[in-house]
């Protein structure tokens, strides 16, 4: 999302909250550029069995869609199935949404740092991809500048994570938090937390031993990346690290080390000025939240410990 996420950027950019020991058993959001596949991500009730349809604009419930930008290569907050199905935990709490709503939420591939970018220009009715709710991305300021680049959006907080650093297993180089990395190659997806986080860090380092950093499009290349040796460590959202340490190569291939950091919340981002279809998401989170479909979602691909009891707006800082 600019990198402020993870699905997908430091204190102000992190993608996330303390999510616990997350096991997970499966489980990808946006772009204006990039190739853009349509995945209906998820089904809903008719809005004239929806108790809560009347709250969308009546544009989108004439159209009975809503259209999401997402990063899907971040299992398991979204990802492709053996399928080609849209799967992973944003996925299936938009149905559950869209039960509520009566509307379907449409999953459209693109990378993680362009999302926002199409939500500005109106390719997205909203972006839900593991992105993090910083005071960057709710003002539109790039966080290396400090300058203005864009209108700002609006979060619908619904979880929380922090960030974490995974090595090849068996071969961690010493590394056991960010102060380690000095002096080594870290891999991370472009515009995320990560990266954002890993750029402040590599200004703390002594003796002019930065962090050199490779950003890739996706994080399935910063895995690859980290499997060949090509670097020394990489960084993503907790649930994200934790699924790949549990699944790539039958959990032969990678391990975390030291604890995740920056805990923040996860954010739906809306266009500032649809502060009707921001209310309605939130309205719409918070009867899921209350009838338990919320914690089931969470429980099926081990988020549960980034739970929320309610979302609120912006509540990222």
């Amino acid at each position: 999302m600019t990198a402020s996420s993870t699905r997908r950027t430091t204190a102000a950019h992190s993608r996330l909250a303390a999510v616990g020991a997350i096991a997970v058993a499966g489980a990808l959001l946006l772009t204006g550029c990039g190739d853009q596949t349509k995945d209906n991500g998820s089904g809903s009730a008719s809005a004239g069995s929806a108790p809560l349809a009347d709250k969308l604009p009546k544009e989108i419930r004439d159209k009975g869609t809503i259209k999401v930008g997402s990063d899907i290569a971040y299992a398991p907050v979204e990802f492709k199935d053996s399928s080609g199905k849209v799967a992973g935990l944003d996925p299936d709490l938009a149905a559950a949404m869209g039960k509520q709503l009566g509307v379907t939420f449409q999953f459209d591939n693109g990378t993680f740092d362009a999302l926002l970018t199409g939500l500005r220009s109106g390719r997205y009715d909203l972006a839900m991809s593991a992105m993090t709710d910083n005071k960057n991305r709710q003002e539109g300021v790039d966080p290396d500048t400090g300058k203005k680049v864009g209108e700002g959006v609006d979060f619908v907080d619904y979880l929380t994570a922090g960030v974490s650093i995974y090595t090849r297993k068996g071969d961690t180089r010493g590394i056991q938090g960010w102060s380690d990395l000095c002096g080594k190659k870290l891999a991370v997806e472009r515009g995320t937390v990560s990266e954002d986080l890993a750029k402040q860090e590599s200004k703390k380092c002594p003796g002019g031993k930065k962090i050199n950093i490779e950003a890739f499009d996706d994080d399935q290349q910063s895995q690859t990346r980290l499997r060949s040796g090509g670097v020394d460590a990489a960084s993503s959202d907790f649930p994200v690290a934790a699924y790949a340490v549990k699944t790539s190569g039958g959990g032969k291939d990678f391990e975390t080390v030291g604890h995740q950091v920056e805990a923040a919340p996860y954010g739906i981002a809306v266009a500032k000025k649809d502060t009707q279809l921001r209310d309605a998401l939130r309205a719409a989170m918070d009867a899921i939240i209350a009838n338990g479909e919320y914690q089931k979602i969470l429980e099926k691909w081990g988020a549960q410990d980034g739970a929320v009891k309610k979302s609120v707006i912006n509540g990222g800082k």
